[in-house]
């Protein structure tokens, strides 16, 4: 799969109190075309029911964070699966082959190996310190992304604590597209913000 070079992540408590369909439409205006929605803590029935509202718009392939059932029922274009959550090939065996999988790593030698698994793309980070990741995960850097790109055999992402200015510096490093979280959801023009870094260009990969 070609990724784009913006991957953006919802989060309803940084942006505002929006819900992820709010969100959803704010970055499909600037230009975004694939959003994972990120939710930690809704009931199930609420969580189904808010990707069917993201679902609703329209030139966005929605992403569900953790639970391949949710995309299963909702019919989302695929799950992105941490380290604790159902294994990749049990999420393979649930959505079958054309359910798009991405699997979050947090070191050049995790990155690598899971590439073996069936899944889509490899996210690697915290790249940079992020309030959103664990204490006990080290910032990465730019070269941990460069070196995972020249290893690695599906499209990587970076994610934790990525701006717009440091954006730049990780495409050229080998990232086929950046997860972007917080630069997002706080800013005040959510499309606007979305569309700078669209600027930025196809990623080298």
């Amino acid at each position: 799969m070609r990724l784009p070079v913006l991957y953006p992540i919802t989060d309803r408590g940084l942006a505002s109190g929006r819900s992820h369909a709010e969100i959803v439409r704010l970055l499909a205006d600037g230009g975004s075309t694939l959003v994972q929605v990120r939710e930690k803590w809704m009931p199930d029935g609420l969580l189904t029911a808010a990707v069917r509202e993201c679902l609703a718009v329209k030139g966005v392939r929605i992403i569900v964070n953790d639970r391949p059932d949710v995309v299963k029922v909702t019919g989302a274009a695929g799950v992105h699966l941490g380290e604790e959550d159902l294994p990749a090939d049990a999420a393979r065996a649930l959505l079958g082959e054309r359910g798009l999988i991405g699997v979050s790593t947090h070191s050049v030698e995790d990155a690598v190996r899971a590439c073996a698994l069936p899944v889509d793309y490899v996210a690697l980070g915290p790249v940079f310190g992020t309030p959103n990741a664990s204490l006990d995960r080290p910032a990465l850097g730019v070269e941990a992304v460069a070196l995972a790109a020249r290893r690695v055999t599906l499209p990587l992402v970076a994610i934790g604590g990525i701006t717009l200015e440091s954006a730049s510096a990780l495409l050229e490093a080998g990232a086929a597209s950046v997860a972007v979280i917080s630069d997002l959801m706080t800013a005040t023009d959510m499309p606007a913000r979305v569309r700078a870094y669209l600027a930025l260009g196809p990623s080298p990969r």
